[in-house]
């Protein structure tokens, strides 16, 4: 599979060349300039006492000016890069019971293409992708995790791992380990991971957390999805266009064949019509 990646935006806030100066300018200079980034009831709060010296005043306006990033950050959803790991999640869990979807698509996997074709519409709308590319990617991947075998969480009941990266299956790359087993849980060589399968490297450079539980987690529908989704829309590509959109899947997995298979099931989803055959070369 290929590589994914979206660029991060930062969050702009006042503090930041405020408190960088403190070391550079007297605390009452960094009144001046730092109190113009607080709202006028936070101004008052810092006006200076007769008795208080620069310091102290400084102190106080590097705490309100802390106190106005951390809202500003919330109000503009700012949230700390996720963890990078697989979850040791407990044996015998429920499966999840929703509707299928079209073509009988697992109703938990359905959630998940949708949950990242909405998240995407919010973060990078030129890229018009549609849950249903993603649910073509899934179909080829894993058979949307094997069928649907994932409790309501999006995780899978069992560990969903590709063949070993040795040498030893033929048209497979030979690929050493990247995660020390963190990931695959192998030593010596990588396998892909997760309902997308993705390599261990590729995880842990583009990973994403598609259900804000703080953890991008490869096994997890609704985090491997979002992370797939992130990859084909990045480099500017529309998935409107046909030859953009075959360029993305290309980046996936360098194969024709291969691309065929996800469009095919991409537009059967759409129409609800199972692809023929011949639209199915073998990969």
């Amino acid at each position: 599979m290929g590589r994914h990646r979206k660029p991060s935006t930062g969050v702009k806030v006042g503090r930041t060349s405020v408190l960088a100066l403190s070391g550079l300018l007297p605390a009452g200079v960094i009144a001046v300039a730092g109190a113009s980034d607080l709202d006028p009831a936070m101004q008052a709060d810092i006006q200076p006492s007769p008795e208080e010296d620069r310091d102290a005043l400084g102190a106080r306006l590097a705490a309100a000016l802390d106190e106005t990033a951390d809202h500003a950050m919330a109000q503009q959803g700012f949230r700390a890069p996720p963890v990078v790991k697989t979850v040791a999640l407990p044996d015998n869990r429920a499966r999840a019971e929703m509707p299928a979807g079209p073509l009988g698509i697992p109703g938990i996997a359905v959630a998940a293409y949708q949950n990242a074709e909405q998240v995407l519409h919010t973060e990078d709308p030129e890229c018009g992708m549609s849950w249903s590319m993603l649910a073509g990617i899934g179909r080829v991947e894993s058979t949307h995790a094997f069928g649907g075998k994932a409790d309501a969480d999006g995780n899978p009941l069992a560990p969903v791992y590709g063949p070993v990266l040795d040498g030893s299956l033929y048209g497979n790359h030979v690929i050493h380990d990247s995660d020390d087993g963190a990931l695959d849980g192998l030593s010596g060589y990588d396998r892909a991971i997760g309902p997308m399968q993705f390599l261990p490297d590729t995880w842990k450079r583009y990973a994403a957390d598609g259900n804000n539980d703080g953890v991008a987690d490869p096994q997890n529908l609704f985090d491997a999805t979002l992370t797939a989704g992130k990859y084909l829309c990045s480099g500017g590509l529309d998935m409107r266009d046909m030859s953009q959109q075959t360029r993305a899947i290309l980046r996936y997995n360098n194969s024709m064949a291969y691309v065929a298979n996800v469009m095919a099931w991409a537009n059967s989803y759409n129409n609800g019509v199972a692809p023929k055959p011949a639209e199915l070369p073998r990969i």
